[in-house]
């Protein structure tokens, strides 16, 4: 995976300079990254400029969230070591304290028969067999994201960051992160854009949004999409697929504002909201 990719954010040090590299300790680099992502719900390294990415990368510039405990704290850190020669080892992991808390190694079967209509199947569209399913017959769950699909998503992978440095990637798609159900969240969703005009369609775990736009002169439209990225948490992604793009960003705020008891944020960023809250009340 380290190698393979081709993703800054989870690409090993020493893949990035170029070097000679062994395999199996790039790819544990890499497990560093994404049992970040999966805690914090962000990436430990993720800047626009790809330079200034990789600086950050061969430097290990990140800091670990206030929440984090302190043994996954000093984990991390010996994961995310640039240098693989003193980089922790798979043996030192399982043997560390925090990772083997509540730690229940996996057990494979000594044989398994695999059925190739079930192959098949892992490659079938649902959507195109069900047209029409709305969320309340669907009790499938929302598509659960693997450490692949996070890689896809990240920022390491648009190449426009190379030509152009301002964040125009926010104008057309954005994300937020929630703790709640994936029913529930899809459906305060639902209520949140139909209450601001617009007409909304569900299809599984995607809901489409639309209307006129502001000025009345053209089509505004955005697709929203829930996934699992954890147990715990459900990442919506939301996309601009026709209007303006400050427009698009003047719904995604008002559209976030009247989502604030779904959306997750760490407890600092809370505790920084409701003080803000408090001055704004006071004036």
């Amino acid at each position: 995976m380290a190698g393979g990719c081709g993703t800054p954010n989870y690409v090993a040090p020493e893949v990035l300079s170029h070097k000679g590299y062994n395999g199996a300790l790039a790819d544990i680099w890499s497990c560093g990254v994404i049992l970040y992502v999966l805690m914090a719900g962000y990436l430990p390294f993720d800047e626009i400029d790809l330079m200034t990415l990789y600086g950050k990368i061969e430097g290990a510039q990140f800091s670990c969230p206030s929440w984090f405990p302190v043994g996954a704290k000093s984990l991390i850190h010996r994961i995310l070591d640039p240098n693989p020669e003193t980089r922790i080892r798979i043996e030192d992991i399982r043997n560390d304290e925090w990772f083997k808390r509540n730690y229940n190694p996996v057990r494979l079967p000594e044989t398994e028969d695999v059925d190739l209509d079930d192959v098949n199947a892992a490659f079938d569209d649902p959507e195109d067999e069900i047209p029409n399913q709305q969320c309340g017959n669907n009790d499938m769950g929302p598509l659960a994201l693997n450490a692949f699909d996070l890689i896809i998503l990240s920022q390491g992978l648009n190449l426009a960051a190379l030509f152009d440095r301002r964040k125009d990637s926010l104008k057309h798609q954005t994300r937020f992160v929630s703790q709640r159900p994936a029913k529930v969240v899809l459906s305060s969703m639902e209520v949140v854009a139909q209450s601001m005009g617009f007409k909304t369609h569900i299809r599984n775990y995607k809901m489409r949004v639309e209307g006129p736009s502001a000025d009345r002169t053209s089509h505004f439209s955005v697709i929203m999409e829930i996934f699992q990225v954890a147990p715990m948490f459900i990442m919506v992604d939301i996309q601009k697929a026709a209007g303006d793009a400050e427009e698009y960003l003047k719904f995604y705020k008002n559209f976030c504002n009247n989502l604030e008891d779904i959306i997750w944020k760490p407890a600092d960023e809370s505790c920084k909201s409701r003080v803000t809250k408090t001055k704004s009340r006071r004036r």
